[in-house]
């Protein structure tokens, strides 16, 4: 059995199944990074020609943009949103549909998500599920960076004709499959990047007195950073700070001159973030000239936090409740890792959420941004239900335009 078919999911959803399978295994086998999926832009525009629907591509590069009218003439339209992109990681999965490309793998589900919408598209333009409002369908590019939404929304993608709320899912495998998130407000982290290049004087690997060890400084910065949060944060808000990559040197006996390291800050709260900034420089310049050398810093701004209307998640929430039962809606997940749909969610009320495709009984359990990951392809028409249901009722839950966030 299918996990759809544990759930009311149409049977027309359910016809489509094979058709979900065959598509997001030839999207899993062509991966492409972002503002490069071409390939995947072409199967997207190919399936709207053939729909006989007009749409607008080239946004943002290689993002696609298509209305579906409602069968109303309300003259109001909501936006559903996909991301197309994959990552550079090489993939370890030893399946028939894995990537054909060495060193890119969709390992995060995007694949699926553009299935998912164009499926629900299909049945919203062809078949019997006809929208009561209009409804955008986009397909975003390079979510996984350096960001797509925005470039889309300022090349106009909200506009003509006017969105006022938006909608997008993300499938989640560290939740078994079947369950959904819908959690009120703020829901996945701000994400930020900064660098910090440590500056020394390099020297014989055995006469470091003759030196300033840039890799030492480097190392007590590393170090010093882990307090920010746990000694610097209000302990009932939450934050992260990671170093992720630290380069230096190049070989056993020689001191390098200076050393370069990259993290992330995760927050979700903006006053906390401004603090971290601060302190994330003071501690790194104070640190490396307290031990005699001299750090620069240099703070990326990133994906601002995804916050869910209170008003749209509580209508998700309904409805997730309609197709899976209460008992598997989760409404107080949050995820410290980073999301570009929070462009959208700035600029119109709306709601992201989580799709559980976690199946640990076959090995479908794989961290997302693993070389393993890989998802039940069974939830892929829930979330298409769960799409379809939205736009049937959403003119019935919002009889008037529900305003900015």
């Amino acid at each position: 059995m299918q996990t759809f078919e544990k759930y009311p999911v149409r049977s027309e959803l359910a016809d489509r199944f094979e058709s979900m399978v065959s598509m997001r295994r030839d999207l899993h086998q062509h991966p492409e990074l972002g503002f490069h999926e071409v390939r995947t832009s072409g199967v997207v525009t190919r399936e709207l020609e053939q729909a006989g629907l007009a749409f607008r591509s080239g946004i943002a590069k290689t993002g696609v943009a298509t209305l579906v009218p409602g069968t109303g003439e309300s003259g109001r339209t909501v936006l559903f949103r996909a991301d197309m992109d994959a990552l550079p990681i090489h993939e370890e999965n030893a399946v028939e549909y894995r990537s054909v490309h060495d060193d890119t793998m969709h390992a995060c589900g995007h694949d699926g998500h553009t299935t998912i919408l164009l499926h629900t598209l299909f049945e919203a333009h062809v078949g019997s599920a006809r929208p009561s409002v209009d409804v955008k369908y986009v397909f975003q590019p390079a979510e996984e960076g350096p960001g797509g939404a925005k470039p889309m929304i300022d090349e106009g993608v909200l506009l003509e004709p006017q969105v006022e709320a938006a909608f997008g899912l993300h499938l989640w495998n560290t939740m078994p499959a079947g369950k959904v998130a819908v959690t009120s407000g703020p829901f996945m982290a701000a994400a930020d990047e900064f660098e910090i290049r440590i500056t020394g004087v390099g020297g014989h690997a055995a006469y470091p007195h003759e030196a300033v060890d840039a890799v030492l400084i480097g190392a007590h910065v590393v170090v010093a950073l882990q307090t920010l949060v746990s000694r610097n944060a209000d302990p009932t808000k939450t934050a992260v700070v990671s170093i992720g990559a630290f380069h230096g040197g190049s070989a056993f006996n020689v001191l390098p001159p200076e050393v370069r390291m990259r993290g992330t800050l995760r927050t979700f709260d903006e006053e906390l973030r401004s603090l971290l900034i601060r302190r994330l420089r003071e501690v790194a310049v104070g640190t490396a000239a307290a031990l005699g050398g001299r750090a620069e810093f240099d703070f990326i701004d990133g994906y601002p936090t995804t916050v869910n209307d209170p008003r749209m998640a509580e209508f998700v929430r309904e409805i997730a409740c309609e197709v899976v039962g209460a008992e598997n809606v989760l409404t107080d997940v949050i995820s410290m890792g980073g999301e570009d749909m929070s462009y959208f969610l700035r600029e119109v009320p709306g709601c992201y959420f989580f799709l559980g495709s976690q199946d640990r009984a076959r090995g479908l359990d794989a961290a997302h941004h693993n070389p393993r990951f890989d998802f039940d392809e069974g939830v892929m028409p829930i979330g298409a239900e769960i799409f379809l249901r939205i736009q049937d009722r959403y003119l019935e839950r919002f009889p008037e335009p529900p305003g900015r966030p």
